[in-house]
């Protein structure tokens, strides 16, 4: 078999193998949003239209404690994973094989990789991922997750999540349409994680480092605001952070002109359960991760070219859990024009925020020349 190197979009020097010929219908496609919290994967069979499977897995991996009796879990199984792993959670050690979006227990990884497999019944199929990574991540980390998926996926390619989403969101049947902002062109893309905040411009090519920033202040930094002040309120109260964020997705806010709609929340104080509201609480935190991503966006505007400055307003995007804050986008798009920033247009991607990333990641998988794949040899 003739082999030969080239170098793929993140700059890495893949071997690339000529493939046998065979039908495309065994060719699996694969878009794969690998989150921190919840992983976002879709199929088609190369040279088909037709979605084949489109799943939203918890990207959470739970070994079985030793103590736990037989017939506890099901199939008295030693590894559970996804939302099983979560119900399960009692009678397991839990782990999260991501942090900020690239691996960070690659044991863990390999093992949700090889739940993927099975979901996505590869098995017997040739199947090639086109793989979402943080525009900021390094070639350390793409090497973990190649290892991980190695004797899962034959061939990937690895894409920045911004470019991904910015593909996702696009309408091809506007293209034509002179007043369509093509957010693949020019956008600001804010993604809003557990672990880290990502503001990126997007503006027709793979994003660099130098194309955005990131710090690890998000949802996890906002909830342990939330966790602080109500712990100083009412110290023996039983407040995890687990049920923080479930309140915080229940009643998260900021700068709503009404008031906030009060959150009450259930919670252990003295081993009594006890409703308290935690309106003003919750939206400290909030607050907080609103004024973060304003001054990061704020920065990465400064940084763009002056030329394309205005075209880039009218396509700010935010998408991630941090996303679903209400009144969060309209908050963003007041702080820009009181900043002094002309028209701005910010927009949110809403409950179906995880779909786009693996939606352009299929996108690219179509698209892809074949010289465009890395072959993993394992």
């Amino acid at each position: 078999m003739k082999a030969n190197s080239a170098k793929n979009s993140a700059g890495d020097i893949a071997v690339l193998e000529t493939p046998p010929t065979r039908p495309t219908s065994e060719i699996l496609l694969v878009g794969l949003d690998w989150g921190t919290n919840i992983s976002s994967v879709v199929t088609s069979l190369r040279g088909s239209s037709d979605i084949l499977a489109k799943e939203l897995i918890p990207t959470v991996v739970g070994y079985a404690n030793e103590d736990v009796l037989p017939g506890v879990l099901p199939g008295d199984a030693k590894v559970l994973f996804g939302r099983m792993a979560l119900k399960h959670k009692c009678n397991l050690r839990l782990a999260r094989p991501l942090s900020c979006g690239v691996i960070h227990d690659t044991a863990a990884a390999a093992a949700f990789a090889s739940h993927l497999r099975d979901v996505l019944h590869t098995t017997g199929r040739e199947a090639r991922a086109v793989i979402g990574m943080p525009a900021s991540s390094d070639l350390g980390a793409r090497e973990n997750a190649r290892n991980a998926v190695c004797g899962i996926f034959q061939k990937v390619i690895f894409v920045p999540e911004p470019f991904l989403a910015a593909l996702g969101v696009r309408n091809e049947a506007k293209l034509n349409d002179p007043d369509y902002q093509d957010p693949v062109l020019n956008s600001i893309y804010i993604d809003i994680g557990a672990g880290s905040t990502d503001v990126c411009l997007v503006q027709g090519h793979y994003p660099t480092v130098d194309d955005q920033l990131s710090v690890p202040f998000a949802g996890d930094a906002a909830d342990q605001i939330i966790l602080d002040r109500i712990l100083a309120e009412y110290p023996e109260s039983g407040l995890t952070l687990s049920r923080v964020r479930e309140i915080k997705e229940h009643h998260s806010w900021v700068l709503a002109e009404d008031g906030a709609t009060p959150a009450i929340a259930m919670i252990m104080v003295g081993g009594k359960p006890r409703k308290i509201e935690v309106t003003a609480q919750v939206g400290v935190g909030c607050e907080a991760l609103l004024q973060k991503t304003f001054e990061m966006t704020r920065e990465l505007i400064a940084r763009a070219n002056p030329d394309m400055v205005s075209e880039l307003l009218r396509n700010v995007i935010i998408t991630g859990g941090g996303s679903l804050i209400k009144g969060f986008g309209v908050a963003l798009q007041a702080k820009l024009i009181e900043e002094g920033f002309d028209s701005p247009q910010v927009r949110t991607l809403g409950d179906h925020y995880k779909d786009y990333v693996s939606a352009g990641a299929l996108k690219v998988a179509r698209m892809a020349r074949e010289n465009q794949w890395q072959t993993l040899l394992g």
